[in-house]
Formats: C-alpha cells, sequence, structure tokens
C-alpha cells in the first residue's frame, strides 16, 4: 500500500520511489542523495499519479539541465495534427518537458492524447484554458471556477502547472510605481492583472492558495510559481515589480513545501547579460533553493526571427550560474506561432545551452560525449561524429552536400586538414599534397 500523496511527501517519510529510482540512474546519482534533495525541495520530480506514459525526470540542485518545449493551438492556427508532429519532434531530439500552452477551443481532447503519448513531462498554464473550458468572459469567472481548471487539468495527468500566484495586490503596487516600458508581458499574468482590476478582488490563486495546494497534493502537481511580472524588454529586468513578486514567490514556495507540494520557480524573461548571474542567485537566495525555470533569458531586443539564439546565449550563462530548467525560445518568438522547423531549431539552441552550462556546473559525465567527439575528430571517423551530433541528420547533410575528394578530410581544406597532416606525422607517414 503506498502511504504517501507526493514525491515530496514520500521523500520527506525516508521513502525511495520508483520515479526516484529512475531519476538516480538517468543522472548517475544514488536514489539516496535524490531522495535528500526532494525532501528539502532543491529537486522536483514532476509525476502527476495519472501520467501513465511519464519517463520521470529531475529538476535541480545538482541534476543535468532540462529543456521545455512550448506548443498548443490558437485561435489563428487550430490545427492538432500539426501540433502533435512538433510533440513527436520534441520527444525525439530529447525535451524532457513539453508545455501545452492551448488557449483556443475544447483543448482538452488534445491534451488528454498528449498525456497519454508522452514520455516526457506535461506542463500547463491553466489560467489560457479557462475561458474556452468555462465558456465565460473573463469578468463572469469566480474564484472557484479557476479552481476547477485546475483540478480538471490536474485529473487528465498534467505534471506541472504554471500559475501567478504571486502576483498579488502588493506587487501590483510595486509593478505600477516601475513605470516599465513594456508592462506585463506574461499572458497568463496579463489575465489575472486585468480580473482583479476589473473585479477589484485579491488574485484568486493568492487568495486561495491553500485551497488551490490541496488539489495539487492529491494528483501529486508540482507548482509553477509563474512569473507574471517577468521582465518584456531589457529596460525593464530586475526592477520593483519583477523582485516584489519574488519575493512573494518565496513566502508561497515554503507554503507549497509544507504541504508537501513539490515546486518550481518561473524566471525572466529579457534581461541584459550583465544582469543574468545576479538574478539566478537573488532568485535561490529569496526562493530558499527550489528549482528554478527561465525563459531565455532574451539578452537583446533586437533580433527577431533570431531570438532562439538570443535565449540560448541567455540560458547558457543562466544555467551555468544556477538556473535548473530552460524554457525554449524558437525564432518565431514574437512574431507568429512556430512551425515544425522553428520548434525544431529552438530546441537545438536550448539543448546546447543546457549543455554547455551543465560542463562549466561539473555535472559529472557531462563532457564525456564531447571528448567522444573530440576523438573522433582527431581520427576523422565521420560516422561516429554524426553519432554524437546533437541534430546528427543535420551534420551528415552538411558534410555531403559538398563531398571532399578526400574522405579522411571535409571539403574546407581537403588535404591540407590540420588533423591528416598532424596524424600522418605522428604515424611517421610523409605529408603530401600532389597526389
Amino acid at each position: 500500500m503506498k502511504n504517501y500523496s507526493t514525491q515530496m511527501e514520500a521523500a520527506k517519510n525516508g521513502i525511495i520511489t520508483s520515479e526516484m529510482e529512475v531519476v538516480a540512474e538517468k543522472e548517475n546519482m544514488s536514489a539516496e542523495k535524490i531522495r535528500e534533495l526532494v525532501a528539502i525541495g532543491r529537486v522536483a520530480i514532476p509525476a502527476n499519479i495519472n501520467h501513465k506514459s511519464l519517463s520521470p525526470e529531475g529538476i535541480g540542485e545538482g541534476l543535468k539541465t532540462k529543456v521545455n518545449v512550448n506548443l498548443g493551438v490558437s485561435g489563428d492556427c487550430a490545427n492538432y495534427e500539426k501540433e502533435f508532429e512538433k510533440v513527436k519532434m520534441s520527444i525525439d531530439f530529447g525535451a524532457e518537458a513539453i508545455m501545452d500552452l492551448s488557449n483556443y477551443g475544447k483543448t482538452n481532447t488534445f491534451r488528454r492524447q498528449l498525456i497519454d503519448y508522452s514520455p516526457a513531462m506535461i506542463g500547463t498554464v491553466p489560467m489560457y484554458d479557462a475561458i474556452g473550458y468555462l465558456e465565460k468572459d473573463l469578468l463572469e469567472i469566480k474564484a472557484e471556477d479557476f479552481l476547477r481548471v485546475i483540478e480538471a487539468h490536474a485529473v487528465e495527468g498534467v505534471d506541472f502547472m504554471t500559475i501567478h500566484a504571486g502576483l498579488n495586490k502588493r506587487s501590483i503596487e510595486s509593478f505600477k510605481r516601475s513605470k516599465r516600458l513594456t508592462n506585463i508581458v506574461s499572458r497568463g499574468g496579463s489575465l489575472i492583472f486585468a480580473w482583479m482590476e476589473m473585479t477589484g478582488n485579491e488574485n484568486p490563486f493568492y487568495e486561495h492558495y491553500d485551497e488551490l495546494l490541496d488539489i495539487l497534493y492529491k494528483y501529486d502537481v508540482t507548482i509553477s510559481l509563474g512569473d507574471a511580472l517577468r521582465p518584456g524588454s531589457i529596460n525593464d529586468s530586475t526592477d520593483a515589480g519583477q523582485i516584489s513578486e519574488l519575493i512573494e514567490i518565496g513566502h508561497l514556495t515554503k507554503r507549497a513545501w509544507d504541504k508537501n507540494v513539490q515546486v518550481l520557480v518561473e524566471g525572466p524573461g529579457h534581461m541584459a547579460l550583465n544582469e543574468i548571474a545576479a538574478n539566478m542567485q537573488l532568485q535561490k537566495r529569496l526562493c530558499h533553493g527550489a528549482p528554478f525555470y527561465v525563459l531565455g533569458p532574451i539578452v537583446t531586443d533586437i533580433a527577431p526571427g533570431y531570438d532562439h539564439i538570443t535565449s540560448a546565449i541567455g540560458g547558457a550563462v543562466a544555467a551555468a550560474n544556477g538556473a535548473d530548467f530552460l524554457c525554449y525560445v524558437t525564432p518565431a518568438e514574437h512574431l507568429r506561432l512556430p512551425d515544425v522547423n522553428d520548434v525544431k531549431e529552438g530546441i537545438i539552441a536550448s539543448k546546447i545551452a543546457a549543455h554547455a552550462a551543465d560542463i562549466a556546473k561539473g555535472i559529472p559525465n557531462a563532457r564525456d560525449i564531447d571528448n567522444k567527439m573530440s576523438d573522433a575528430r582527431r581520427r576523422i571517423d565521420w560516422e561516429e561524429m554524426f553519432s554524437y551530433a546533437i541534430d546528427k541528420k543535420k551534420a551528415r547533410e552538411y558534410f555531403e552536400s559538398t563531398p571532399p575528394a578526400d574522405r579522411h578530410s571535409c571539403s574546407m581544406c581537403g588535404k591540407m586538414c590540420a588533423m591528416r597532416t598532424t596524424n600522418k606525422i605522428l604515424n611517421g607517414e610523409k605529408v603530401e599534397f600532389s597526389n
């Protein structure tokens, strides 16, 4: 008989769950160490009891940096088949999490199919779904209605939910005083803000936080405390609004842990490169070492069409300085719903950032595959090189698009390849270019 409801409750009671054992194997760490970290909230294992196809992953201190993919339909692009293509690609490229951000129509059919199919963790933002699910306009929705949507997502098997509970009347006062350039750019945050301003009420997720936690506890859903006041431009980063919300989130983190609910904390956003490290340290301090989940950060505002690159730069710096979970950004960011190719580019950019950060953080065995790739390059073994590449297909296509006359080189250097030259000399052979 299982005598716990959540991974955190099991960990506090000294129980090593099957999910902890899977994570321990993936991370080359002892199951007991994973249990200890889950017990104190430094690691979360989002694993809804109703997500039967899940291959559990750990997020947090000392573990490999994980990558999340956002997808889902909108009113302008309501093609669920296309979204499922993105799901399959995300899993093929090793994304550890998928967030279904669908905000049009009856989304639960797609979400159920996604949860049935996906070994990756599934996240949602129930606020996006509230209007369609409840068939009410924003002003007509009551606090208890929002909780109904959260329970519906939990029953379906969602592993983690972004909930903007830190946006309360205190943090809104700080936001209004800040006179931001881009105001509120969080979609869920803007909806809660609008509801609060129109009704005059406190944020229902903050006011009814204990009831919310009771729902999450029942199904072992991890709360991802959303940053409604994340900066949407580098001008607005690290301002009073962002920090005041983070202080509120720190209090909410402890309240969730007290009820044995696992926590992720969400972070910025747009942010100049020189502010990222300090922000990571500030978050960990204010939120008691809870796993940190960042969008980017995007380090310059002038690269629409290339924001997978701006976010990979910021993501690598963020993760090297303590962020645990990167939300990918695609080339379509700020411009449109991403297509399948955009999703691929976004995943690969984030995987590169995550892996680079893992090397910098000294995650055990992180650089092993890099050393294997380097050894294969020294030996000019193309097939082995392709096998280690993040995007094996693209690497092969590039090489074969302009094949060299001598396969012991590439078409850039030909017989003047440095590896070829050095290998020949070290093997006691002559270096010749005429034949």
